[in-house]
């Protein structure tokens, strides 16, 4: 079983993000925290091999928390679970070393997504002391955005198709790039280029809308 630490401040969804680990086989939670101070303690003492981090929490920056267990060399996974969106958190939680990023509202067929990623990883390295490039490749590519951002063409940068990816995931219809482009605060010329990647990886379906009037537009949907 693999033990988990939650560290999120909403008590709601603290209770969702507990009954949704509870559903995944593998899984137990052995604790609760709903500031970072807490957090950190139980990490400390518990030595759990997951935590679901928020970043928005009462005390302190959940980024700022994931930084402070990557100082204290606590051997740990960390998947973020957050309403942050903006570019820079990600990079920067992707440059500490999550796991995964999932953006709420999120479903659970993605929590379960993120969780199992963490199990195969953690089963394949402990059972073994050294990895073959393929091996590693292999666990590297995931469920969800990072299958499409293992090896990317140049010009083209992994935190940025996280966002793209994660703000689609979360979309309950196609959506244009100008609507997509919105949404995450980027240029339309950037999210193009990302979408059409996407697109060519299988990740994501083109769903072309014509309309009585002008040219048809490109709508996209997350298989």
């Amino acid at each position: 079983m693999i033990s988990i630490v939650i560290i999120e401040d909403d008590p709601m969804v603290l209770e969702v993000n507990r009954q949704f680990a509870e559903r995944v086989p593998g899984f137990r939670v052995t604790g609760e925290a709903m500031t970072a101070h807490e957090g950190i303690s139980l990490v400390q003492s518990l030595r759990p091999e997951l935590v679901l981090l928020d970043i928005f929490l009462p005390d302190q920056d959940g980024i700022k928390l994931l930084k402070q267990i990557r100082q204290l060399e606590l051997p740990t996974d960390v998947v973020m679970l957050t309403a942050a969106r903006d570019a820079e958190r990600i990079q920067e939680g992707f440059r500490y070393g999550v796991v995964d990023y999932l953006i709420k509202p999120f479903r659970f067929e993605r929590f379960r997504e993120a969780l199992e990623k963490v199990k195969r990883q953690q089963i394949r390295i402990s059972g073994t002391e050294t990895l073959s490039q393929e091996e590693l490749d292999q666990l590297r590519g995931s469920s969800g955005f990072a299958d499409a951002s293992t090896m990317l063409p140049k010009g083209l940068n992994e935190w940025t198709l996280a966002q793209i990816a994660a703000y689609l995931q979360e979309r309950p219809q196609a959506e244009s790039a100008e609507e997509v482009a919105e949404g995450t605060g980027l240029a339309r010329v950037t999210v193009r280029r990302y979408l059409e990647y996407l697109v060519r990886s299988g990740q994501v379906e083109l769903q072309v809308q014509y309309g009585s009037i002008g040219r048809p537009v490109n709508r996209y949907r997350w298989r």
